[in-house]
């Protein structure tokens, strides 16, 4: 199973997500869910970039990738960074909404 972590500020930012393991939907390749879930997650990390300027600290392995948000970012360039990372969770929550059994989304604060 997918696993995400999405950790959220006392104000409710995000401030840095994870994602971890494997859909096991279908074979290697041929994986819809994990496809999925990586196109959302690194189309969001790249939209950040390419929108914002704004390069967040990227760990990535087999099957793991860790984002995190930059701190004191000035207001303007947060709440762009923010809005897109909230895009991402609405079409990951998607994707969770009809494959449940493969990919799990947690809120931390």
């Amino acid at each position: 199973m997918i696993q995400i972590t999405i950790n959220r500020t006392e104000s409710n930012s995000i401030q840095s997500f994870e994602i971890s393991g494997h859909a096991f939907f279908a074979d290697r390749g041929k994986d819809i869910v994990c496809a999925g879930a990586s196109a959302v997650s690194i189309g969001a990390i790249n939209a950040v970039h390419a929108l914002t300027g704004v390069t967040p600290e990227i760990e990535q392995g087999d099957g793991f990738l860790r984002c995190v948000v930059p701190d004191e970012l000035p207001e303007d360039i947060n709440e762009k960074v923010q809005l897109l990372l909230e895009g991402m969770i609405v079409s990951l929550r998607t994707i969770e909404e009809e494959y449940g059994k493969h990919i799990k989304i947690t809120f931390k604060k």
